[in-house]
């Protein structure tokens, strides 16, 4: 019987039923199919503490990935960033659709910027890269580990706004902080992004690899049966940033590090000239930096090659890893290496 309609595995948050949802419309546009959402309790959601005590990267994926196997559901809707480097047997990333913007935003009291929080600021994250970068540009900041649901980490700062409540914030309203930090691209996939008061340039605090990216996740016979759905997701990858986010997450793969590390990392992917298809060829630009998890220090490192495979651009993360490495990034970092 042909296929009417695929599922889609997603976890419960507010980001991730919007995200799911966009990503699922987008899908069905594609291939006139409907769709069913599927919500699927994590471990990330369940347990409490710091993100970096959790496990870090992972902890938001596995009970996806397990429905996925178990065919509770055809397709799961990750941020990239928040996937481990090892995709594991049995699954494959069938598509990464365009991606959002990269940035981290400042979410300041009194439409405050990172230059004119006054000293000694407390500036809430949950993520040891963007704390190591905003000690970097602003040692006297005082970092403060937070987690909890987007709204949730605003009201830490808007506690007396209202429309937080309307979207899901959890826990009691405190507004306790002069500022949060988060992914532009969460908030505006929320309609949040009201509450920006900087989208943080990547010179001063570079991104997490996959930053802004989603990844559509499934088995490999559901990418390649050749069905309506596998002719859709083909429709909806985007090249360039597929070829971004590989750079960027071999980078990181070959650090043996997770978001629980303070690595950033960009990808930029153009042309290499008014002829070219993005198809065939060109050139890609990929930055990173380590940070000691103080602040105290940093090292950046940038490369740049023409690319025309997928494997041209693992071949550039890893690279640019071991540039990083040979310079002392795995010590600065607190890595494996």
């Amino acid at each position: 019987m042909p296929r009417t309609q695929f599922r889609v595995g997603t976890r419960g948050s507010a980001l991730a039923v919007t995200q799911s949802t966009a990503t699922a419309e987008l899908i069905s546009g594609a291939s006139s199919l409907g769709f069913e959402l599927v919500q699927v309790k994590t471990e990330g959601d369940i347990v409490t503490g710091p993100l970096a005590q959790l496990g870090g990267t992972g902890v938001f994926a596995a009970a996806l990935r397990v429905s996925l196997l178990e065919g509770k559901c055809d397709l799961a809707v990750h941020s990239l960033k928040d996937l481990p480097t090892a995709q594991p047997e049995g699954l494959v990333i069938a598509t990464v659709p365009a991606r959002a913007d990269v940035r981290d935003a400042l979410c300041a009291r009194d439409g405050l910027t990172l230059d004119n929080l006054p000293t000694n600021a407390k500036v809430g994250t949950g993520s040891p890269r963007r704390a190591a970068q905003l000690l970097v540009a602003r040692p006297d900041l005082q970092i403060v580990d937070i987690r909890g649901n987007v709204p949730t980490r605003l009201a830490r700062v808007f506690g007396e706004d209202q429309s937080l409540v309307d979207v899901g914030v959890g826990g009691e309203l405190r507004s306790d902080l002069d500022a949060v930090v988060l992914a532009t691209a969460g908030l505006e996939r929320l309609g949040l992004e009201r509450f920006i008061t900087e989208r943080l340039d990547p010179s001063i605090v570079l991104p997490a690899p996959g930053q802004g990216a989603l990844a559509i996740e499934c088995c490999p016979e559901t990418a390649m049966s050749g069905d309506t759905l596998s002719g859709a997701l083909s429709t909806v990858e985007d090249q360039a940033a597929r070829w971004e986010v590989t750079a960027e997450r071999a980078l990181l793969g070959h650090l043996e590090a997770g978001c629980a590390a303070p690595i950033g990392a960009l990808g930029r992917f153009s042309l290499g000239s008014e002829e070219s298809s993005v198809s065939v060829a060109g050139v890609l630009t990929l930055e990173a930096v380590a940070c000691a998890p103080d602040g105290s220090k940093m090292m950046r490192r940038r490369t740049q090659k023409t690319v025309t495979s997928l494997a041209d651009a693992r071949a550039l993360g890893v690279a640019l890893a071991e540039e990083l490495l040979a310079n002392g990034a795995a010590e600065l970092a607190g890595l494996k290496k």
